[in-house]
């Protein structure tokens, strides 16, 4: 499928997840004005130090927009799918057009699901504990422990470099346990850094 991807670090998208964004330079206010005519859809992708693209990012549509006063937009982009960059087209285009083709989650360990996502409930409380981060889980409760990985991926301050290597997880099962892992690796770096301070 062709769409146009908007390369923005740090701002990661999930599938089932939201993302607001203020479009305000002119080759992205053009992106949008040709998602608005063709699905609405736009895919998030990160850069690598040498700026080439991650090949994995996530396909959002846009659910609603404000035109301001200023030409301005104001977006929301809801994940739909993980992607993989087939090829960048050669368009005459400002801004990146790509053929991509959406990626779904496998998962292996069903039965292990529930127990994932209570470990993953109660690593990510520790880590807003220890972070020092007022935020009310109760509506996590009854997430799936996909759906709470993806919530936690995208609302956590963790770097967007080991959230683009949770993006490309293809087995739900190993993005929960490697999220796992990380906020545990978190909590335990930021417990030897107050020791030491």
């Amino acid at each position: 499928m062709r769409f146009p991807v908007f390369p923005l670090n740090g701002a990661l998208l999930f599938p089932n997840t939201n993302l607001p964004l203020n479009i305000f330079e002119n080759i992205y206010i053009d992106m949008v004005d040709y998602a608005l005519s063709n699905g609405r859809l736009i895919g998030m992708i990160q850069t690598k130090k040498n700026n080439d693209f991650f090949k994995i990012g996530c396909l959002g549509k846009i659910t609603n927009f404000t035109e301001t006063s200023d030409g301005r937009y104001q977006i929301n982009l809801e994940g739909k799918s993980r992607f993989k960059i087939n090829k960048i087209l050669d368009n005459k285009l400002k801004f990146i057009l790509i053929d991509g083709e959406e990626l779904e989650y496998t998962s292996n360990f069903k039965k292990q699901t529930s127990t994932l996502g209570i470990e993953l409930l109660s690593g990510f409380k520790k880590y807003l504990k220890i972070k020092k981060i007022d935020f009310n889980t109760s509506e996590f409760e009854s997430l799936d422990a996909l759906n709470l990985a993806k919530i936690i991926c995208v609302i956590s301050p963790l770097d967007y470099l080991t959230k683009q290597m949770l993006l490309e997880f293809n087995s739900s099962d190993d993005l929960c346990k490697n999220l796992i892992s990380v906020l545990e690796m978190e909590i335990n770096n930021i417990g030897k850094s107050s020791k030491i301070n």
